[in-house]
This record gives C-alpha cells, structure tokens and sequence, in this order.
C-alpha cells in the first residue's frame, strides 16, 4: 500500500490491552483518515447518549493518507469523541511534527477506549505500543511533561502529545498540546482524554512513508515553495503568521471587540502581526515538510513574568479573544495568555471568549467582585483577564464555574447572563464576525460541532474585488458566481456548503487549510487532488475527494441525530441579532432571525437532509454507503 499502513491501533485502557486492525484499501479510500475515519469508530463503538467524560466514551487519533509525506500541508492530526463541551460531536485538529511522526511509527490512527486505572502514557515505537505508568507525570504543565519523557526514553527526537493540568481537572474546554504550542483546541478534546487519565501519546519514528509516485511529489513540492511569493496571501502569512489578518479584519468590521459588542477595535494596530514581528518575535517556526512557516515563537514579558519562547506565540484568533474580545490593547499580555494556555492545555478561543463573556456579566452587575474572589473583570483590565485564566486552568474559585464554558456558567449566573453568552452548541464564536462575512451565520449555525471559522471558505474569496486565483480555483469546485461585496442571499448559502464539503474534505485527509484551501492558499483543489493521486496510486477524482467530504460531515450529522441534536440546536446566539455597536464598517449592522432560518433550510436542501430536523435521511446515507448509521 502507498503512503499508508493499513494499520490501526486500538487501545483499551480499562484493561491495559493494545492491538491492530488492518482493514485494507477500500476502507482507506472511502474514509481517507482524519475525522472521517474517526467518526467510523465512534459511530460503531461508542454508546448512544454517553457521558462525554465516562469511559464509553471513545476517542480517535487519526493522520490521512497523505500524512508523512515530503511536501507542504500534509502533517495534521484529526482528534475527535462527544464532545463535554457541547454534548455534539467533538473534534479538532493540529499540526507540528507530531502527526507526521506517528505515521512514521507504522500506525495511522489510534482508537483509545476506556479508562485507566491510574495515570499513563502510550508510548508507540518499532511497530508498538506500550501503556506505561504516568503518575510521575500529572499535574505538571506541558513543557515539564515533555522534557521529563525526553529525558525518561533518552531520546530528544520523539514527539509527545500531551494533556495538560486543565485535561486533569477537566476544564470543558481543555486542548491536547504537541510540541508545547501546537493545539487540538476546541470542543474539549483534551477533557475527555484527561477523563481517561491518559496523560500524554510519545511517538518514535521508525519507518518510512512511501508515496505511488515520489516524483510528482517532489514536482509538487517544489511548485509550491516557488510560488509562495507570487501569492500574497500565503506570503503574509509566513511572514506575519495569522495575526496578518488582524488590520484586514478590523478594516471589515470583523474583529470582535468586547465581548462582539463592536467589529471594530480601536487599538487594533497594537494587535498586529507587524507589530509582533517589529517587537516581540525572535523566529518563525514550522510544521514537517512545510515551506510557509507561520508559526509564531516570541520572547517577552509581562509585569516581570516571562514569556518563554518555548511555547510559541499567539495566533490572530488567540490575539483577538484575549485581546480584543477583552479589550485589551497590550500584546505582551495576550503573549503570557497564550503561554498559559499552552502550560495548561487549554483552547484559547473558548477560553477568551468565556472571559470576555464574564467580563461583560461583571459590567452589567451580574457578577460582582464577591463572586470573583476580588478581580475587577472589566473590559480592558488586563492583570483581570491574566488571574480570571489562571483561576480557569486550576479550577479555582469562579474559574470553576467558567471552566464549564459560556453557556454552561451563565446557566448558574442566571439572570439575564444567557444574553451575553457568544456560541452556538455551546461552542464559542471565533474571531470572524458573521455580520461582516454573512454566509459564516449559515456555517456556524450547521456546523456539527458548533461555530466553526475552519469549517469553510470566507465571503471575501466568492465577492468582487479579490485576487483572480481566488476565482479560478472556486470554479473548480462549481462555485463560478461571483458575488457583489456584502452579498448575502441563496448563491452565497451554495457558497458556503460546497466550502464546507471542501473543508472537511481536508480535514478527512488531514491537510492544512492555509496550504491546501480552495481559495486563498499554495495549492488549489486540481493540485491538491493530483497530491492525493501521487501519494496513493488511486484513480482520484475532485469529485471524489468532494464526496469523501461530504461523507465525514453527514457522518457528524448523523451522530448528533442519534444524540437527539436537531434543527433547533442550529441557532444563532441572540447578539448577533442586535444591532453592533462602536464605530467601524458593522457599526448598527444586525443579522435577521427569520432570514437565517429562511437560509437554513437553503443549505439543508442542498445537502439532502430533513428541512423540518436538519438530520440527514435514510436515503442520503445510503447514496454515501453509510447505510450502516442507525440514527
């Protein structure tokens, strides 16, 4: 087999057995890894209407077949289980080395269930798997974790993916961590592995991954390093890592100020990738095989506490959720937010936004300083947003409560405090404000696993006034309408599911959505599919790879239905409905209610699905041969 294993290594904690499945081609081609695959055994294995933190609750790690590979955008690891944040279904994806290197074990995902009597590690070399003890391990943070096992196996080239202290506790939006800032963030991901007092999976590479055709691999490769400076997009982003985007962002009215009070931040320019690179940055990393390096690693401090640049450096959403979001104007204390987040194993997106939530709670004298052991948690109080963190990553007093995630805390707040919560599932809204980019209200309400800024394309791919590239690739994908600036109607709802099949087609084979996108990116759909074909031998076709997207994403869909999910968890937060305040482009700019709903059943008719539940039907399963789901 080219490229991958045929290997799957399954892992019962309860009982401390490991053994491997190899399932063959045609299960490889019609899953091609990532959250597809995943979502195959949890489909299968994981009770209806589980406890996202009992030990039934299954928990998948999985590469795609193109992980491994000599080019640009292809180490990336799905994770996915029921998510305790939402109760939907979880995922989340990383980059580094991590995912390369556990290709480069012999196994191309990992199915873990159960629980484990005491702390462990899995420890995956020469083709095996070893549950080692752990309890040496836990409660120490992320770059501790990972130095301790260095020095522990003698071997400072593995990689370790790993929870931290906030996995342990059970924060509900926990990450797991590799290479210390490289996050599987949302959806709580890190919760459920802490629940099965899994502590960290070290990898030690000891095989090769073989493409069909390594030289159209290398042709590829070599295209796309070349052509970075001919795509401003992509230029910027090695350049200024995400945090490029942030003057764009404001420039639009979509940069969430105070809590998506306002889309414009007035001290932005503090913000910015240019003013990191000008202050604060010491290098640029990367993750394997990748020429773009967007990473950000910087070295600062903030109030005599230092920023070490052993845990990178934040990224657009990070800077704008603790910054913006709070409004907070002082990048070196987003920088020691970030490292916190990264100590700890903990989403920065959820995180930022349930403190800006409190924030706006405690401004509105819904909380008090006797709720919140003292800290004055207003909007741009910044030493507030750095202890309310601290007191989130240990569970500590209110943090407690806001480590259960906004919707969650504002449930014992009670009061009004449901108004202010920014989510839909209970999944915190990223830093894209839909009343900017209009069809993103579309994808976040259907998204399977909540609001979601990676699940699709952005409006100002498909709108006049962007780069020809853009175009080009969209009209590949059957999207050659371009649209008027601020559009939003009936063409831009097919905009946003044909992006999200695309999407998620990408995160089936585990590819990087700033390397591998339809629109903005190195390489476009026809490139990305001739990547495919190179590395696995298979007769790949763009529908194809379309149809392998939609089958992950009907496969999400479908589990929530089984979990009781319907239309009616599609659903906006309330803010977005009032008008925005401030100043800036969204200023007085509101969403309608009836109009999205009238939006909503545009996408589920496209998709095939049930208007009157938003769940996909028999006949949809059966057409993407997964007439096997019982809903």
């Amino acid at each position: 087999m080219a490229c991958y294993h045929n290997s799957i290594l399954h892992v019962d904690l309860t009982n401390g057995k490991t053994w491997v499945e190899h399932p063959g081609d045609e299960f490889y081609r019609k899953y091609g890894g990532g959250s597809a695959m995943g979502m195959y055994y949890i489909l299968k294995q994981t009770p209806k209407g589980v406890d996202p933190l009992s030990p039934e609750n299954t928990l998948t790690m999985f590469a795609g077949v193109t992980t491994g590979l000599s080019i640009s955008g292809q180490s990336r690891l799905a994770v996915n289980a029921r998510s305790p944040l939402t109760g939907a279904i979880g995922d989340s994806q990383s980059g580094g080395y991590f995912p390369a290197h556990l290709k480069f074990t012999g196994f191309d995902g990992i199915v873990i269930s159960g629980k484990a009597p005491k702390p462990v590690y899995l420890y995956l070399h020469d083709g095996k798997a070893e549950i080692r003890d752990a309890s040496h391990l836990w409660g120490k943070v992320t770059g501790d974790v990972e130095d301790a096992l260095k020095a522990e196996l003698k071997d400072t080239t593995i990689q370790v993916l790993q929870i931290g202290p906030a996995g342990e506790k059970l924060v509900k939006f926990a990450s797991i961590m590799n290479m210390r800032s490289r996050a599987n963030g949302r959806t709580g991901m890190g919760a459920v592995m802490g629940s099965k007092l899994l502590k960290a999976v070290v990898v030690r590479p000891s095989k090769k991954v073989e493409p069909a055709d390594p030289q159209k691999i290398a042709e590829l490769h070599k295209t796309g390093t070349q052509n970075i400076k001919n795509n401003a997009d992509v230029d910027g982003c090695g350049k200024y890592g995400t945090a490029s985007v942030v003057a764009f962002q404001d420039s639009i009215g979509s940069l969430p100020t105070r809590n998506y009070n306002e889309g414009h931040f007035e001290s932005f320019e503090e913000l910015t990738g240019e003013k990191m690179a000008d202050t604060i940055l010491v290098k640029r990393d990367t993750c394997y095989a990748c020429t773009v390096r967007c990473k950000r690693v910087v070295e600062t401090e903030y109030k005599g506490q230092k920023v070490d640049p052993k845990y990178g450096g934040p990224e657009y959403e990070t800077l704008a959720t603790f910054g913006s979001y709070c409004g907070i104007a002082d990048m070196n204390a987003v920088a020691l937010a970030n490292q916190i987040c990264n100590m700890y194993g903990i989403d920065t997106i959820s995180c930022g936004a349930t403190i800006a939530f409190a924030m706006e709670c405690f401004e509105n004298g819904l909380i008090t300083t006797a709720d919140t052991g003292g800290i004055e948690l207003k909007f741009g109080n910044a030493d507030a947003m750095l202890a309310m963190l601290q007191k989130i990553a240990k569970r500590e007093g209110f943090g407690d409560i806001l480590a259960e995630g906004s919707a969650k805390a504002a449930a014992k707040i009670g009061k009004n405090a449901s108004d202010f919560v920014v989510a839909v599932k209970g999944n915190e809204l990223p830093a894209h404000m839909p009343q900017a980019k209009k069809s993103l209200a579309v994808l976040y309400m259907v998204n399977p696993f909540g609001a979601d800024h990676q699940s699709g394309e952005h409006d100002p791919m498909y709108e006049e006034g962007g780069a020809d590239y853009y175009y080009t690739r969209l009209a590949q994908i059957g999207l050659d309408k371009v649209q008027p600036a601020g559009a939003m109607n009936e063409e831009k709802v097919r905009f946003c599911y044909l992006g999200e099949l695309y999407y998620s087609a990408m995160d089936t084979f585990c590819l990087c959505q700033f390397v591998h996108g339809p629109a903005w990116c190195l390489y476009g759909p026809d490139e990305t599919v001739a990547m495919i074909k190179a590395a696995t031998g298979w007769d790949f076709t763009l529908d194809e790879y379309m149809k392998v997207g939609e089958r992950r994403l009907n496969m999400m869909r479908a589990y929530n239905a089984r979990e009781g999910f319907n239309r009616q968890h599609d659903k906006l937060p309330k803010k977005l409905f009032k008008p925005l305040q401030g100043s800036g482009a969204t200023a007085g700019v509101a969403l309608n209610e009836q109009e999205m709903e009238r939006y909503k059943d545009v996408y589920y008719q496209l998709a095939g699905w049930d208007v009157n539940t938003g769940n996909p039907t028999p006949a949809k399963l059966k057409e993407l041969g997964l007439e096997w789901i019982e809903l």
